[in-house]
């Protein structure tokens, strides 16, 4: 596995402080080099960390002509202050940041393991990649010895069944634990949604695993540079490595979150021991699983792939599972032995990751309960790089469109596309990942791309309006902003639409999973709850993606004190544990106000970002029919009672004369309003126009007043599709309580 070496940088690692080193590493692939940089004080001050740095460090290097795959664009890898701090429960996270190859703006995805923590340890708070190489390269940061070097890539893609002779490889004289990697695989090169592993070695299992950066095609932009992956390796100390301020005031706030964990979790979620798994049964129970293309909420066939039936049949029992050091939630399960059941490799033992929640909802998504199967998908899709989200909800619409009519076994290749059919499931997503006949070629580009694609074929078929029937497709096409949906139905929960509709990065809920608080509790039911509730949990989540911290701990395990608080779902007596870790930390007496403020501040060059690249008006922020209403007559008759009951409130005993379709057609206009007056309502919250965008005031009000920034509302400006507005102009309204 010895590799030419193209071009190599020695260098002093810089200790983590305060959970800072201040430094950056840059890699320019055209031109073979690489360099450490000081982060600015200023730069650290206002943007933080993680998806902070992202956005600042991509949007200074690009422009409104840059796509994913020009040299301009940059890949960057960000933890945050917090990131690596094994006495705190999920602190392994880091963002993956770049121009989007589905949205063709800023997205950022989210991904644990041991790969940043080992990054900072070895001096750096960030990685910036830029430029495309002439052949394949990888990156090797080696921080025991204070070397970072450029080699030339291996030749095949890295197969997880053979990470580990990789990693002893690598380790050199020290331990594989000590190793960790992010890589891709095929499919990155045949499709827009190639996802990141980060692969590191678990001494428990002893074997390698794979956490994975999934959204918006991270491992397409590596791929498109010529970076096939990057190894770290560094055998420092991991305990307490942020050098925090004040270590005791930290040790004892992570065991208070501990504690709480401890405590609540078995008897609520059960993270430790079904994973997010163990959210199907709870998501089918309220009509929120999604079936048949997010048609409808549930099945009684969900009971197959309930999480007690992961838990008995596959999760080994009583495996700490974290995905590093220090949480006690331990979510990351997997199976140590699995067979394959279907694809290429059928019969084949392997082990699986996961799967994660998302993974197999987007199974059932295609009218499948098999858990075996879903087994197969999670593995074949890390196998090839493959998002899960994306390619499940892609593999939903086509079966949809192929149901309706609106394409062929002549589009397809020959391939019968039907509900619950885990032959032709399987065989379209290996087509997709090898992408070589048509067919799988134009699908690997996603949703928004075969709209256009099915509704061009079907016209020449059947002569109607390609517009018409991209319209049609257009309503239970899942996608916004072109992220395919991540997996929840939302046609009962406002919230939630728009927490899928406002998300800067397209429809995700890791900007504000809102459903079950809404839906399930019930702890927003006005309207005016709901709206705040979409600027607050945005802001507060994205500071999470800042830090370097998983949310789960917060929002998944409830403080048995919270009950007791005005706003329960807010969970305020754990967010106190993290002020203290803040405080303890960075050795600032920082306020809950102060990390919002940060969050808002990022959150708003977020917002900037699609405006340059031009898709951050209030059109971009509308969601498909399917996300708030039944589009077919078969779906409202699914739950008639329940939508009878809800349209006598809208339209009182004058709904009971009409027939079906007429009350399909009035709830369908019901909603669409509603979700309008919700635009309204967010966007004053926000501090943006009536078009979604800010207001000027609220950019000087958070520093964002740089020229560059004020450059692009002043275009919108200009253009009439933005209200000007003083810089010394009152706040806006706030919505009443």
């Amino acid at each position: 596995m010895d590799s030419k070496c193209r071009f190599e940088l020695a260098y002093t690692p810089s200790p983590p402080e305060r959970g800072y080193t201040n430094h950056i590493l840059w890699v320019d692939l055209g031109q073979q080099s690489l360099r450490v940089e000081e982060v600015p004080p200023a730069v650290r001050e206002k943007f933080v960390g993680g998806r902070g740095y992202c956005l600042k460090y991509v949007f200074d290097a690009t422009n409104a002509g840059t796509r994913y795959d020009s040299p301009e664009n940059l890949l960057v890898l960000a933890g945050g202050p917090f990131c690596g701090e094994t006495a705190w429960p999920g602190s392994g996270k880091f963002i993956a940041g770049a121009i989007s190859p589905l949205t063709g703006t800023f997205c950022d995805s989210n991904v644990g393991g041991h790969f940043f923590p080992l990054v900072k340890l070895s001096g750096f708070d960030a990685l910036c990649i830029s430029g495309k190489a002439p052949s394949s390269l990888m990156l090797l940061i080696d921080g025991d010895a204070g070397r970072v070097a450029l080699l030339d890539a291996p030749r095949e893609d890295l197969s997880f069944t053979e990470a580990e002779k990789w990693f002893e490889a690598w380790k050199g004289g020290g331990e594989i634990r000590n190793v960790a990697m992010l890589t891709t695989g095929k499919a990155a090169s045949t499709t827009l949604f190639g996802c990141l592993n980060s692969i590191y070695y678990d001494v428990k299992r002893c074997r390698c695993r794979a956490k994975q950066a999934g959204r918006g095609g991270m491992g397409t932009v590596m791929r498109a540079k010529g970076l096939w992956g990057i190894v770290v390796r560094n055998n420092a100390s991991k305990g307490l490595a942020n050098r925090p301020a004040d270590a005791t005031r930290l040790r004892a706030a992570g065991n208070r979150l501990r504690a709480v964990i401890h405590e609540v979790d078995p008897k609520a979620m059960r993270m430790y021991a079904q994973g997010t798994t163990s959210l199907i049964e709870m998501m089918n129970a309220s009509d929120i699983l999604p079936v048949r293309n997010y048609q409808y909420g549930r099945s009684e066939e969900a009971e197959k792939v309930s999480g007690d039936v992961f838990e008995k049949r596959f999760f080994q029992q009583g495996m700490p599972d974290g995905c590093f050091p220090g949480c006690n939630l331990a979510c990351t399960k997997g199976c140590d032995r699995h067979v394959l059941t279907t694809g290429p490799l059928k019969g084949r033992e392997v082990a699986v990751d996961g799967p994660e929640y998302e993974t197999a909802a987007a199974v059932t998504n295609l009218g499948i309960f098999d858990p075996s199967f879903m087994m197969d998908y999670s593995w074949y899709c890390d196998e090839y790089g493959l998002d899960t989200i994306s390619t499940g909800v892609l593999m939903a619409f086509l079966i949809e469109a192929y149901e309706r009519g609106f394409l062929t076994a002549e589009d397809t290749g020959g391939l019968e596309l039907r509900w619950g059919g885990i032959e032709a499931a399987s065989s379209l997503l290996h087509r997709i990942a090898e992408g070589k006949d048509s067919f799988a070629a134009h699908s690997g580009r996603g949703v928004r791309h075969m709209k256009g694609w099915i509704a061009q074929r079907c016209s020449a078929r059947t002569r109607r309006p390609r517009e018409q029937i991209v319209a049609e497709l257009s309503r239970f096409g899942m996608e916004c902003k072109g992220l395919e949906f991540s997996l929840y139905v939302t046609k009962e929960s406002l919230a939630q639409q728009g927490g899928y509709g406002f998300a800067l990065k397209g429809a995700q809920h890791d900007e504000a999973w809102l459903i079950a608080l809404d839906q399930i509790r019930n702890e927003m039911p006005t309207f005016d709850l709901k709206a705040r509730a979409l600027k607050w949990f945005p802001l507060f989540r994205t500071w999470f993606n800042m830090a370097g911290l998983c949310k789960l701990p917060w929002i998944d395990v409830r403080h048995p004190e919270a009950k007791n608080t005005p706003e329960p779902a807010k969970n305020l007596p754990t967010v106190e544990y993290y002020l203290d870790l803040v405080r303890a930390t960075l050795g600032q007496e920082k306020s809950l106000e102060d990390l919002l403020t940060d969050s808002e501040r990022v959150y708003t060059l977020h917002k900037l970002f699609n405006l340059r690249q031009g898709c951050g008006t209030r059109e971009h922020d509308r969601i498909p029919l399917r996300a708030m209403a039944p589009v077919y007559l078969e779906e409202f008759l699914s739950r008639k009672a329940h939508y009878e009951r809800l349209l006598r409130e809208i339209a009182g005993d004058a709904a009971a004369d009409l027939s079906d379709e007429e009350k399909l057609r009035l709830l369908q206009e019901h909603r669409l309003a509603q979700y309008e007056k919700l635009c309204d309502a967010v966007y004053e919250e926000k501090g943006y126009d009536r078009n979604g965008v800010p207001l000027r005031s609220t950019l000087v009000r958070l520093g964002l007043d740089d020229p560059a920034y004020l450059a692009i509302l002043e275009k919108y400006e200009q253009e009439g599709r933005a209200e000007p507005a003083d810089a010394t102009a009152p706040p806006v309204r706030r919505l009443a309580n």
